[in-house]
């Protein structure tokens, strides 16, 4: 069998036997309680989930929703560390809360490992992916990185109004990851629909979301087959020749971690470029001191990163079980907000506050417990180099009209538009 065989086969079976919605299909709509009938689809959480979510911690820490087909939203972080670190009693087997669940048998592996596996299947399959993100393997990328940061500034030069979200922040990581994957650079265009399609349609019916990953294999498996027959030493060519427990990795895991470094190294990225420019821009006390105090800028970072938290994960309930004052069922959606438990009073001092100069930051945005972010050194390093570069060539931007910021209604949420006011 041929390895684009290997790959159509596993694929088509996949999809075959991908179950259709047997609990409540509602997904969007008004909400009329967020305690007892939420929605992270919903254009208002898009726009402030962190109203939302402060509220909810003093009234409902743990809300529930029959949306989705039943959920949980915990907004203590002691509730959403105590869950992501629970393997016993939350499986990680599908990581983005849809009408559609799948099937228990996909477990420990997972449509997307490592993020989607569970133990024991999990240490191995991550510490496969380790060499490519240690800090040394990505720092090996940075001058090529901040070359393409001045150079997508060159093409900006000049305008007086720039859309921030579209016209930097989302190239940077798309052009990242194409690098590391060995993918076309001029492919950032299908790059955003497979991440749109991913992460922000899970309203459309399974039929459509089916189709919509059929585009993303079908693309991936062209990408296979020219490293096949064009080998070269990048990620792709890794994943298709590594082995695991004595055997080339399954056509799924090799598709299936492609994909999540696709998608998820394109948009928490993007996101968090965007959403820390966003904050600049509209408060100009910060801006104008790191402006003037360059080497502040890490620290500014990770409380940039704590504040605006892009990523939230989901889990689902193994059994039926009350935990924590609540009945859950088997097959419940759990909701970890890592931008709620980054706001948590309890844990964080001014939680609600952007202190640029926070010393003490133990924040989680890059998740907790066996699935925190493998790759945070090269999230770090895209985020550090983005903002040293708009900075230095932008030292004076505001927002040019604060309505006509975008976020994306999903579980990893950034601006979207971004016009910005240069000068």
């Amino acid at each position: 069998m041929t390895v684009d065989d290997r790959f159509n086969q596993d694929f088509r079976e996949r999809m075959r036997d991908r179950p259709q919605p047997t609990r409540n299909e509602i997904i969007t709509g008004p909400v009329s309680d967020w305690a007892t009938d939420f929605s992270h689809a919903e254009p208002e959480w898009a726009a402030d989930p962190y109203r939302i979510q402060d509220d909810l911690r003093q009234r409902c820490p743990i809300a529930h929703t029959e949306r989705f087909g039943g959920a949980w939203l915990p907004t203590r972080y002691e509730d959403i560390a105590a869950i992501a670190y629970d393997t016993e009693h939350f499986s990680s087997r599908a990581i983005i809360v849809s009408n559609v669940r799948p099937p228990r048998e996909i477990a420990p592996v997972g449509s997307v490992p490592p993020i989607s596996s569970d133990p024991p299947f999990h240490h191995d399959a991550r510490k496969l992916l380790l060499p490519a993100f240690t800090k040394t393997a990505v720092a090996k990328q940075e001058q090529a990185t901040r070359a393409f940061c001045h150079a997508l500034i060159d093409e900006l030069e000049g305008q007086e109004v720039i859309d921030a979200a579209r016209d930097y922040a989302q190239h940077i990581p798309m052009r990242v990851i194409a690098d590391m994957l060995g993918f076309p650079p001029e492919d950032g265009p299908k790059f955003r629909e497979f991440v749109e399609n991913a992460l922000e349609g899970v309203n459309a019916p399974p039929d459509v979301r089916i189709s919509r990953m059929e585009k993303l294999f079908n693309y991936l498996l062209a990408q296979i087959r020219d490293h096949v027959d064009n080998p070269r030493d990048d990620l792709t060519s890794y994943l298709i020749n590594a082995e695991l427990y004595g055997q080339k990795l399954e056509s799924g895991h090799v598709a299936g971690t492609m994909s999540l470094l696709l998608i998820a190294g394109i948009d928490t990225t993007w996101s968090a470029i965007g959403a820390s420019l966003w904050h600049l821009a509209k408060t100009p006390a910060d801006r104008e001191r790191l402006v003037t105090e360059p080497a502040l800028l890490p620290t500014a970072m990770e409380e940039l990163l704590r504040a605006y938290a892009p990523v939230t994960m989901a889990r689902l309930v193994k059994d039926d079980m009350h935990w924590n004052g609540v009945d859950m069922k088997a097959d419940d959606w759990i909701l970890l907000s890592f931008p709620a438990a980054n706001r948590d009073p309890e844990q964080f001092d001014r939680a609600g506050e952007v202190v640029i100069d926070r010393e003490v930051n133990r924040h989680a945005a890059f998740g907790l417990g066996i699935h925190r972010c493998v790759g945070s050194h090269l999230a770090r390093m895209e985020l550090r180099v983005a903002l040293e570069v708009w900075l230095e060539r932008f030292p004076v931007f505001s927002l040019d009209d604060p309505s006509a910021v975008t976020w994306s209604a999903s579980q990893v949420r950034g601006p979207r538009t971004l016009p910005l006011r240069i000068g």
